[in-house]
């Protein structure tokens, strides 16, 4: 067999670490994808590194009961691209997607229908299906999102080094390729109330690590953000370290500030209206923005707590509630 190379895409690290370089925030919905050009700069750009011809990009991500939406049927059509597709659970996170990656990569390999794989992902849930494939013959290499600094974004520690490379993507293709979204001003023919999930969750992105079950305890109020009554932060939520706190600050005010700027007047009334619970995409790009920048995957309850008090602060503020 002749000798090719693949492209695997994990679209939920790659959306969400362009949308951090483009507008501060993880938030999926900040940016939009010119998927067309992507791909065909992602292809040019493994085939002249490898010298290999691409096989195809195969493309990762999750969708509701496993259908595509309309940006990932466009996906599908694009030539040479496989669209996989995993589940969004009921909190709306991601199940099945790291699987598919891991299955993907250990077949081709046994296969040995490629002989370089480049992973565009930062999990850390895939290094043994690197070291799988690599045990096969198969060069892997890490292909990362560059930061607003030029450094990789979000690729873990033990991935990195299972790899055979980190090798970043040229600033250009993501700045060609991903814009901000800027919403125009509601129309009274468009002002319909969106629909917002309202359970917070804890994303799978900042639980990286494993943890043991811990016992029931009785539930107690930690947080209010107040309403009709004062705000309240239980006593052992107030020791929270000066680094974390200027930590939350930055990531809460880039966050916010990059959902105001595409928020609709009717999106805004509508947090507010939901106090104290977040929206669940804004509650995981906080989460997942702050385990960026501190490095830390698997948050205290603190720094959550701490997170989210920050977030209504900045929100009471700016809304003028």
């Amino acid at each position: 067999m002749r000798s090719q190379s693949a492209v695997f895409v994990d679209a939920g690290y790659f959306i969400a670490a362009a949308a951090t370089r483009r507008t501060g925030s993880s938030l999926r919905r900040l940016v939009s994808v010119n998927y067309e050009s992507f791909v065909a700069d992602l292809t040019r750009l493994v085939e002249e590194r490898t010298g290999l011809p691409l096989l195809r990009v195969y493309w990762y991500d999750a969708g509701k009961n496993g259908l595509p939406d309309y940006e990932q049927e466009k996906v599908a059509r694009l030539p040479k691209v496989k669209l996989r597709l995993g589940r969004i659970d009921v909190e709306g996170g991601q199940k099945g997607v790291d699987l598919r990656i891991g299955l993907d990569m250990v077949g081709h390999s046994r296969n040995r229908a490629v002989d370089v794989i480049y992973l565009l992902s930062g999990d850390d849930d895939l290094t043994e299906a690197v070291e799988e494939a690599q045990a096969q013959g198969v060069q892997v290499i890490i292909l990362a999102v560059p930061t607003a600094q030029g450094g990789p974004h979000g690729v873990s520690r033990n991935v990195s080094m299972a790899a055979d490379g980190i090798e970043i993507l040229p600033s250009e293709i993501i700045d060609r390729s991903v814009a901000p979204v800027v919403s125009a001003p509601p129309t009274s023919a468009s002002r319909v109330t969106p629909q917002v999930m309202r359970k917070q969750v804890t994303p799978a992105d900042v639980r990286r690590s494993a943890t043991t079950a811990k016992p029931a305890v009785p539930s107690t109020v930690v947080y209010s953000s107040g309403g009709e009554h004062a705000s309240y932060v239980a006593p052992e939520y107030e020791g929270v370290t000066e680094e974390l706190s200027q930590a939350i600050t930055g990531v809460v005010g880039r966050t916010f500030d990059a959902w105001s700027s595409s928020a609709t007047e009717i999106q805004r009334n509508d947090l507010l209206r939901g106090r104290p619970t977040i929206p669940s995409d804004l509650d995981r790009a906080l989460l997942v923005d702050l385990a960026d920048v501190m490095s830390d995957y698997n948050l205290s309850d603190e720094a959550r707590v701490e997170l989210r008090i920050q977030f209504w602060k900045k929100a009471e503020e700016a809304l003028g509630a």
